[in-house]
This record gives structure tokens, sequence and C-alpha cells, in this order.
């Protein structure tokens, strides 16, 4: 389902989220979509080597899940991305649920643009956090 708001709908504190579980087919996909091959994503022999142990999901993957939310959530479709921090706290593993929050922190009205913080989490565990910065379609 896809919804969303105007600027003028828009308050601090408002919040919205999606979760997705990362599967293979999504590794996979994403590595033959954005070109990264990384052995860590693909490849159990080398990565079991790697810090993690075992092969992990790529960050933008999970960070893209941020993205959905802003543009078919909060504030929804025709918001176009201007910028956006990430902090990559932890990895995410095959099979685990991302879920994606943000959270308007600030407005500003005469740009119509909108300061959003950015949290991915698994469970309790904070995968990556950041701050996104978009603008945000009006009615006026």
């Amino acid at each position: 389902m896809t919804s969303g708001y105007c600027f003028e709908d828009l308050a601090v504190g408002q919040t919205a989220s999606l979760a997705k579980t990362i599967s293979e087919a999504d590794i996979v996909l994403y590595s033959a979509i954005s070109l990264d091959t990384n052995p860590v994503h693909v490849d159990a022999e080398t990565a079991k080597h790697s810090i993690f142990g075992e092969r992990v999901a790529h960050g933008m993957l999970s960070a893209g899940l941020i993205s959905a939310v802003l543009g078919t959530r909060l504030p929804g479709p025709g918001t176009l991305y201007m910028r956006q921090s990430l902090r990559f706290a932890a990895p995410v593993k095959i099979g685990a649920t991302v879920k994606a929050t943000v959270t308007v922190a600030a407005l500003n009205p005469e740009k119509k643009r909108a300061t959003l913080s950015t949290i991915c989490t698994v469970g309790d565990e904070v995968v990556i956090e950041g701050e996104a910065y978009v603008q945000v379609p009006s009615r006026g």
C-alpha cells in the first residue's frame, strides 16, 4: 500500500516504518543490480574468514529500506531525496528482519523540506542510523 503526506500535513515527531526479511535472493539480486560482488556478501567460504564469520547483507541493501519508507509512507509519493547520512553500526545476516523507521525531526516551511532521523534495526539492535533531508510535495 502506498500513502503519504503533503508538507502541510507533516509535524515534528511523526514516524513511519516498514520491515523486510533479507533473503538469499535479495543478496543475489542486489549484487547483480549494484555490481557489488564483495565476497563477504556472496561467497560463504571467503566470508567465513571475515570479521563477521559468515556472509552478510550489503549495507546499502538495508539502507535502501529507508528510501522505501521515505518514498511510500513518510513523507510518501513525490518526495525527493536530497541528502542522507548513514552510520553502519552492525551487520545484517541473511534471514534477519530489518525494520527501517523514519521520524520527522525538523521542517523548513519556506523550502518545503524536511529533516528526518533514520534508523534500521534488527530486533532491538541498531544496524544503521542517520539523517535524511528531503523535498516534500506541497498542496500550495
